[in-house]
C-alpha cells in the first residue's frame, strides 16, 4: 500500500489517478486538467517535453548511474562546467544529491563543518519564520512552519526571525559570534504560504554576513529557474552557498545540487583528510538527471524563458489584481506565482474537486489557493486557471 505524502491515511480522499501527461495538461481517466503546480513547481517546461525525453533515452542508451566514488562521467562534468558558467560570483563548487531537503542538509553541514575546520565554534543558525527547508531532520530544525514539523520538539540551535531588517540587525548584534550560517527562501518563502518580501532584506543580509564572517546560505529550490521572475534571486544578491533543486531537471528526475563559493570550498580543501566533507548520497551527480538538466537549462536560455515568465506575470496581474471578496485576506503576485490567502481555511474545503470538475488540478493548503503554472502555458490556458479560482468565490 502507498503511504501518501502530507495526509492523514485514514481520513484521505482517494487521489486522482494520472495515465497520461503532454504539456501542461494531465490525463485522468476522466478528465483532462491543466497541472497549475507544476507538480510541486518543479515542471517548468510541462510534461513530455521531447527534447528532455530524448535527452534521457539517449543517455540511458550508455549508462543511467554510476557512483561518483572514484569515478566520474560526462554528464556530471558538462553540468557541472555549465553550472560555473551560468551561475553568478564565484559559486563555481557543486556538490549533488538526490532531492532538495538532502541538498539543504548538505548546505548545513557545510557551514558547519566551514567554522569547525578554521577552530571555531559557532552552532547556531539563522533562518526566517514560516520558513520551509524540507523535511529531513536539520532541514526541518532550520524551518519554521509546526503544520509540518510539529513533531520535532525544540530547537535550541535556531533563531527565527521575520523579513525585516531591524529584527535582522538585532539578530546579528545580539548572535554574530555564535552564528554559522543565515539560510533564507529568497524573496519567496513557498510553503510557509507564498510570503513574498523585499529585496532590501536580502542585501542588508549580505552586507551584514559579510561584517560578521556569517555564511549565506540561499534556498533556491523552490525560487530557482525563474519562480520568482528573476533567473535566480542570487543573481541579485550572491551567497556563500546557492541549493537547486526542483526546475534543475525540468521535474523530469530528482536532483539538487548545492553549489559553494570558493571561499566555503577553501575551508575544506588540504591535506589533511579531517578536513573533508564526509557526505555521498549514492545517487548524486546520476547520468539521467545531469543529461535532462542540461538540456532543461538549454530551453531555458534558448526560448527565452524569462520573457515567458514575464508574460505570465502581466497576464496574472491583469487578471488578478483588484479582485476581491470578504472572504480573501490577501492575493500576492510575484513572477510566475499567484498566492490568494484567505480568512479562514475552511473557505478552501472542496476547492480541488471544485477545480478538478472544471479540467484544472489544484492543491491548495491550510489558508493557500495558489498556482505555479509551468512556463509553456498558453495565455488562454492561463486565464482558464485564474478564472477557476476567482470562480470559487463568486
Amino acid at each position: 500500500m502507498i503511504w501518501y505524502p502530507y495526509q492523514q491515511m485514514k481520513t484521505m480522499k482517494p487521489p486522482y489517478k494520472v495515465v497520461n501527461a503532454e504539456g501542461v495538461y494531465l490525463y485522468t481517466e476522466d478528465q483532462k486538467l491543466i497541472d497549475s503546480v507544476s507538480s510541486w513547481w518543479s515542471v517548468i517546461h510541462g510534461y513530455k517535453h521531447p527534447e528532455l525525453t530524448e535527452a534521457i533515452k539517449s543517455q540511458a542508451d550508455r549508462f543511467a548511474h554510476v557512483m561518483l566514488g572514484g569515478l566520474t562521467h560526462e554528464p556530471v562534468e558538462k553540468l557541472s562546467e555549465k553550472l560555473k558558467e551560468w551561475l553568478p560570483g564565484d559559486l563555481d563548487y557543486c556538490f549533488y544529491s538526490d532531492s532538495g531537503s538532502v541538498a539543504v542538509e548538505v548546505a548545513l553541514k557545510m557551514a558547519l563543518q566551514f567554522n569547525t575546520n578554521r577552530k571555531k565554534t559557532r552552532s547556531k543558525v539563522l533562518s526566517l519564520t514560516r520558513s520551509y527547508h524540507g523535511d529531513t531532520f536539520k532541514a526541518m530544525e532550520v524551518g519554521d512552519d509546526e503544520d509540518y514539523h510539529f513533531a520535532f520538539g525544540e530547537k535550541k540551535d535556531v533563531i527565527h526571525i521575520p523579513t525585516e531588517i531591524p529584527a535582522l540587525e538585532e539578530a546579528f548584534k545580539l548572535y554574530h559570534d555564535n552564528l554559522n550560517c543565515f539560510i533564507v527562501e529568497p524573496l519567496l518563502q513557498g510553503a510557509g504560504g507564498m510570503q513574498m518580501y523585499d529585496i532590501s532584506f536580502l542585501e542588508r543580509a549580505r552586507e551584514l554576513c559579510d561584517e560578521y564572517d556569517v555564511l549565506l546560505i540561499f534556498d533556491e529550490v523552490a525560487t530557482g529557474f525563474g519562480r520568482t521572475g528573476f533567473r535566480f534571486v542570487a543573481d541579485l544578491v550572491c551567497p556563500d552557498i546557492l541549493v537547486l533543486g526542483k526546475a534543475l531537471t525540468g521535474g523530469y528526475i530528482g536532483h539538487a545540487v548545492t553549489v559553494a563559493n570558493h571561499k566555503v570550498y577553501q575551508g575544506f580543501y588540504g591535506d589533511d583528510p579531517a578536513l573533508a566533507l564526509m557526505h555521498g548520497p549514492t545517487f548524486m551527480g546520476n547520468a539521467l538527471a545531469c543529461s535532462v538538466a542540461l538540456k532543461s537549462i538549454e530551453l531555458f536560455e534558448k526560448e527565452d524563458y524569462i520573457s515567458k515568465i514575464s508574460r505570465i506575470t502581466d497576464i496574472t496581474r491583469r487578471e488578478m489584481e483588484g479582485y476581491t471578496d470578504s472572504r480573501i485576506k490577501e492575493i500576492r503576485i510575484m513572477g510566475g506565482c499567484v498566492c490568494i490567502e484567505v480568512r479562514d481555511p475552511a473557505v478552501l474545503e472542496g476547492y480541488q474537486q471544485f477545480a478538478y470538475e472544471r479540467g484544472v488540478f489544484s492543491r491548495p493548503f491550510l489558508n493557500y489557493m495558489y498556482a505555479m503554472v509551468p512556463y509553456v502555458i498558453t495565455e488562454q490556458e492561463l486565464v482558464k486557471v485564474l478564472d477557476t479560482m476567482k470562480a470559487w468565490f463568486q
